[in-house]
């Protein structure tokens, strides 16, 4: 198992439940999460409710019921989804990756599943007997595995050995984040807000709940920009990017006033990937290391826990063929994943890119066209990630509701 990520610890926690001797390879030196907060919508939480750690993270995170995008400083509501517009929806709950993080890596060590932290993968070695082992940063090689399982992320150093890697395409937009406490004050706790100026300005308040058990409450703050522009932003210092913040959004002062420094917030890079065969021989491909894009949608962290559910299921099925079981878990995901990824893309540019023209588009049709069925039940559907029932097609029930 290669990372120690959300998408590592839960395919961890499946393989061996199959009774399978499980290692995760861990790059730093102490496991950690890397990140701030995300929406853990139903199907994710359907997946944790399976692996039985539904109850601990529901603890720690808030629940979500809407995202909600203004333009013209608040003025004009041009993104509203409720997750009530369909029933069976279920609800979001917004969670920061570090408790995420937390209940997966506790539930791995409860486990006895064995974390090797400073192993940094680089490559893969075809071993003699048709297995792979793995050479790492420090030049050390593993033994050899049946199978290896690569969680590392969009920047995986194994992805040009899939069966069909795919090309990955940046992307000019990115954003720059921080965890802050949460004030509720002009901010709604079960919603995430954005605030837009055209495409080329976003504005983000989410709240998170807890990073650990005791903690206070938290919010993740971000702030979209072409990731080439963020070093003139901070050359012209911090009280020039504050202020233009707060002549989009006057009421996020109560966050800035928590940012003394660019080195309170973090810059995050996008990409969009589609692998089209997340397999190759005994090597699976799981989370960002097989689809990332921009999290407009919200689904990354939700699609690696499908994958690992997934992953799970081919391997049960075909106990003794490798191949089939690979084959089997590409399968289950291929339309799932290939339709996310192509909303993604279609919908990113009309809240992050320079085009002048999608926003009018945006502001003046699609805003007044979601309010009108079944365009409400469809978008709750879509942020839900219940498109394609993929929780029918991974024989999960959806969880307990938040």
């Amino acid at each position: 198992m290669c990372g120690a990520g959300p998408a590592g610890l839960a395919t961890a926690l499946y393989l061996q439940r199959l009774g399978h001797r499980v290692v995760v390879l861990e790059r730093f030196a102490e496991p950690r999460p890397i990140g701030s907060g995300i929406i853990l919508q139903p199907t994710g939480q359907a997946v944790l409710h399976d692996l039985g750690l539904f109850e601990a993270t529901r603890a720690l995170g808030t629940p979500i019921d809407r995202l909600c995008g203004t333009e013209g400083q608040g003025r004009r509501v041009v993104l509203d989804v409720r997750y009530g517009a369909l029933p069976k929806a279920g609800r979001g709950l917004g969670i920061h990756r570090a408790a995420l993080f937390h209940v997966l890596h506790e539930a791995v060590l409860a486990a006895g599943i064995a974390i090797r932290v400073g192993c940094g993968v680089m490559a893969a070695r075809d071993a003699e007997d048709g297995r792979r082992s793995l050479m790492l940063a420090d030049g050390r090689e593993t033994e050899a595995f049946d199978l290896v399982v690569d969680c590392l992320g969009a920047g995986s150093p194994l992805k040009s050995l899939s069966d069909k890697p795919g090309r990955s395409r940046t992307l000019r937009f990115g954003a720059v984040w921080a965890s802050l406490p949460w004030r509720g004050e002009n901010f709604d706790a079960t919603a995430l807000l954005q605030r837009y100026r055209a495409a080329s300005v976003m504005v983000g308040v989410l709240p998170i709940g807890k990073a650990a058990p005791g903690g206070e409450d938290l919010a993740a703050f971000f702030w979209s920009l072409p990731v080439e522009d963020f070093e003139a932003v901070k050359a012209k210092g911090i009280v020039a990017w504050k202020k233009a913040v707060l002549a989009e959004w006057p009421e996020t002062a109560v966050y800035l006033d928590n940012i003394a420094e660019f080195s309170d917030l973090t810059l995050a890079r996008y990409a969009h990937y589609t692998m089209p065969v997340p397999v190759a021989r005994g090597l699976a491909f799981v989370g960002d290391s097989a689809h990332s894009t921009s999290p407009q949608l919200g689904q990354g962290a939700n699609m690696a826990l499908l994958d690992a559910r997934a992953l799970y299921l081919g391997l049960q099925k075909h106990p003794d063929d490798l191949k089939a079981a690979l084959a089997h878990y590409a399968r289950l995901r291929c339309w799932h994943v290939r339709l996310y990824q192509l909303m993604s893309a279609m919908f990113t540019p009309f809240y992050q890119s320079d085009s002048k023209t999608l926003p009018v588009i945006r502001d003046l049709f699609v805003s007044f066209i979601a309010r009108i069925p079944p365009a409400p039940q469809f978008l709750a559907a879509l942020v839900a990630g219940s498109l394609l029932s993929p929780l029918k097609k991974l024989g999960l029930k959806r969880g307990p509701r938040v």
